[in-house]
């Protein structure tokens, strides 16, 4: 297996560096299923950071780049089954992937509630205020 870091990620999504796409183009398409890649789930909150941030990815674009990643043979997505539930919270309304990943990840951590000082991730992640 080999590990992914954002850049590399980045790099094959976007093309946006020739060479350094052509790098990352070429090291994700000689992946297998047997020899994999694999996708750390702290590179999958920078990637949609980078994307939306930097290359200004809309919510949906960057709902089917992740889709994409969960969806590949020749990857292995951190705790993938996590990153699907937070991409389903994520598409279907108003908050940050981000939070999303948090709630999830500490629900799958048996946590009751997580707590946050954001309203936003109150609201669209569902966190609890602590007020």
């Amino acid at each position: 297996m080999t590990g992914l870091d954002t850049n590399v990620l980045v790099r094959y999504i976007m093309q946006d560096d020739p060479k350094q796409a052509a790098l990352a183009t070429h090291l994700i398409e000689s992946l297998t299923p047997e020899a994999p890649g694999f996708v750390p789930i702290v590179a999958l909150v920078e990637l949609v950071w980078v994307l939306s941030s930097c290359f200004d990815l809309g919510r949906e674009e960057l709902a089917r780049a992740l889709e994409g990643l969960l969806r590949a043979r020749e990857l292995v997505v951190e705790s993938s089954d996590r990153v699907w539930q937070a991409l389903r919270l994520f598409r279907g309304g108003a908050a940050e992937f981000a939070d999303c990943i948090i709630e999830r990840s500490a629900h799958a951590a048996g946590c009751e509630r997580t707590m946050t000082f954001d309203r936003a991730a109150a609201k669209h992640a569902g966190m609890t205020m602590l007020a």
